[in-house]
């Protein structure tokens, strides 16, 4: 997440419909030939773009570039190759992804891999296709003078923390933090920056850049130097759709990773895109979180395996953590809540 915004334009990318001109016949029989078949041609083209099947994409969060994949695919016309009209939804604090895709409102949608967990765990059956992030950028912020060494060097200080984050819980249950005064993360920083000893939840793929704006000199700590580790920016659909609308599944999966190929060496023109979609963040913001996030899509197993990878593994070992911290009722099989059956090779 980060600094709020306010919510943009929904951006909707449609077939593009050619336009047929008859040309009156004017000469011999081969020149009527040919304008005919300039005519059919045209047709087939026309019926194709009418055919893209419409798709909705919810975001999140905002649009900004972890989503950058995603703005690729759309503005390099990956999702209509493959016969997808895709709208593309932001996200936002009053926006449930899980619940819009469990209700049918959206296809597809975003989510980091412990909400995807929780939210099956409440009857929402839903699956993961791929991991746009490899590992959580979630990290603890604090001032770079604070003298914080380790996680239990949080005791006797304010930490700005939105409730119930699983991560939190995790924390607690490995260190004593019972001298924390735990205050409401509310995604405004004016109380941390004027609280040399206060720490707050960040991402380090873009808060850093707020307070380096604002003069603040500060430094992070990655809450998976814990061992809490999931995977962040996760597609999904709903186990339903997915057994009911396979081919549309793989149609969207056929440009994901093209989508996020794209972006990696064009990030800055596809910022462009996102800049448009989403005024209220700067280009300099933009550019700032994309090189910032380029080893949690590209680096770790993404490396040898491609953007989005995911393992029975990392999956399994959530689902022990989150059982052993009582947010889940039992201990699912990894296999039921992920597939990498789509990622194109």
């Amino acid at each position: 997440m980060g600094i709020g915004f306010h919510v943009p334009k929904i951006i909707r990318i449609h077939g593009s419909i050619a336009f047929l001109f008859m040309l009156a016949a004017c000469g011999g029989g081969t020149e009527e030939s040919s304008g005919s078949e300039d005519v059919t041609s045209e047709e087939d083209s026309t019926a194709e773009s009418e055919e893209l099947e419409p798709v909705t994409l919810v975001l999140n969060w905002f649009p900004k570039s972890q989503m950058g994949g995603f703005f690729a695919a759309q503005s390099e016309g990956y999702f209509e190759e493959n016969g997808l009209d895709i709208e593309v939804q932001p996200g936002g604090p009053e926006v449930s992804t899980l619940q819009m895709v469990a209700a049918g409102d959206a296809e597809f949608g975003l989510a980091h891999a412990d909400q995807l967990l929780m939210a099956r765990n409440q009857g929402m059956e839903l699956v993961a296709l791929a991991a746009s992030l490899q590992n959580s950028p979630q990290a603890f912020m604090y001032h770079s003078d604070a003298g914080l060494d380790g996680f239990e060097d949080m005791n006797g200080r304010k930490a700005y923390v939105e409730a119930g984050i699983p991560y939190w819980e995790y924390l607690k249950s490995q260190y004593d933090l019972s001298d924390v005064e735990q205050l409401t993360y509310t995604g405004e920083y004016t109380q941390f920056m004027n609280e040399p000893e206060s720490i707050s939840q960040s991402f380090v793929t873009s808060e850093p850049y707020f307070m380096e704006r604002e003069g603040v000199d500060v430094d992070t700590t990655l809450i998976s130097e814990a061992g809490y580790d999931p995977y962040n920016v996760v597609l999904f659909v709903t186990r339903d759709y997915l057994e009911q609308n396979k081919e549309t599944v793989e149609q969207f999966m056929n440009a994901y990773r093209p989508g996020w190929d794209y972006y990696e060496e064009n990030y800055e023109e596809v910022n462009e895109v996102i800049h448009e979609a989403n005024e209220n963040i700067a280009l300099e913001e933009l550019k700032f979180e994309s090189e910032a996030q380029h080893d949690f899509v590209y680096g770790g197993d993404a490396e040898e395996n491609g953007v989005g990878h995911m393992t029975e593994e990392r999956w399994g070992e959530l689902i022990d953590q989150l059982y052993e911290l009582e947010l889940l009722d039992e201990q699912v099989d990894p296999e039921e809540v992920y597939t990498t059956e789509y990622l194109s090779e």
